[in-house]
């Protein structure tokens, strides 16, 4: 018997609730100054998969960095390639807002 969705009812692998709600994300992405001047990106909206994805980000980015209370930090600013990276990984790029 094929496991069910809790969400919608449906079996798992007709069920898209996952899909549906990686397209409403809105993903926010910011730059914040922490102790002695340093920066750390901040990446706001990523809550599934939060861990799994901040360490494919650290590796692509060559930068240390954790996901903690629902969002992922990593050191340094990376702004400017952020938004390329989650676009590859499936993200939308009309979700994405850098500032």
């Amino acid at each position: 018997m094929p496991e069910i969705c809790p969400k919608c009812g449906l079996p798992l692998d007709l069920c898209a609730c996952r899909a549906i709600e990686k397209e409403m994300q809105k993903i926010k992405i910011f730059v914040e100054q922490r102790k002695f001047r340093k920066p750390t990106t901040i990446i706001e909206g990523i809550e599934e998969r939060g861990k799994e994805i901040s360490s494919q980000l650290k590796s692509k980015l060559a930068c240390g960095g954790t996901f903690k209370n629902g969002h992922i930090e990593l050191q340094g600013d990376h702004r400017n390639k952020l938004k390329n990276i989650l676009v590859n990984l499936g993200y939308n790029e009309n979700q994405i807002e850098v500032s």
